[in-house]
Order: C-alpha cells, then structure tokens, then sequence
C-alpha cells in the first residue's frame, strides 16, 4: 500500500439530507437551548450514536465482507508492479480509497479488476471512466 499520495480533499464529505419540519424544528430547539453548537454538531452527533450502537453489526459486516477499513492509497509503483505480476487488485474499502494522480486510465484498467468502496473514492475523472464498469 503507497503511503505517498496527497489527500486533496477534507476528511470529510458534504451530504444532503431532508428532514420533516417538525423534526427540523426539535433539532433546532435543542440547538436554541444550547445542548448542540448547530444542526450538523446534532447530526453529526446522531450519527455516530447510531453507529456506535450497531457497531458489532459493523464490525462483524467489515470482516465478513472483507473491507479494509478507514484509507486505502493504491499508487503507481503497486499497480506496475501487479501489473507485471500478471496479477490483478480488487479493492474493497470503507472509508476512502485514494487512486494516484500518477496512475495512469490503461495502468488502471489493466489492474483493477473491481473496486468497492463505502464511502467515498478519490481518482482522476480518467481513471474513473476507464473503471467505470468497475465500481461498485
């Protein structure tokens, strides 16, 4: 695994999400009252409390399904040499899975034979196009 790439991104990402007015209202009243410091404090909070209760679900998941958990950097040099190899990766990630700037859409295309990743996946726009009937 390449630890050398740069991550160009937060270490999170932005969702939407739509609430009822009535539950916007509840969140909001607990934020008046000062029990969050916003409503992405509350849900980020509510979020992380569900996943703390369904966490040996997760965990038990993670392993079955044998994800790397949390950063999965995938470089030139590992890819070259598979490559050479004649050896393919498939790449199962939750959390972020980086492909190097480096790493050609041929490069790739000729390694990569799946990837899956929960979460979020960081590439140039033609590697992701060259693996697009790869992701999953």
């Amino acid at each position: 695994m390449s630890n050398d790439v740069r991550i160009r991104t937060a270490d999170s990402e932005k969702i939407t999400l739509n609430l009822g007015f009535v539950d916007l209202g509840h969140v909001d009243l607990l934020v008046a009252e000062g029990f969050y410091s916003n409503r992405s404090d509350f849900i980020r909070t509510a979020i992380r409390n569900q996943l703390d209760r369904q966490g040996d679900t997760v965990r038990q998941t993670i392993a079955r399904r044998g994800l790397d958990l949390g950063l999965r950097n995938i470089g030139r040099r590992e890819l070259e040499d598979l490559r050479q190899a004649g050896e393919t990766l498939s790449v199962r990630v939750l959390g972020l899975a980086v492909i190097a700037d480096d790493v050609t859409a041929e490069l790739a295309r000729a390694t990569i034979a799946s990837i899956e990743v929960l979460g979020a996946l960081q590439a140039s726009p033609s590697v992701k196009t060259a693996l697009g009937d790869r992701i999953r």
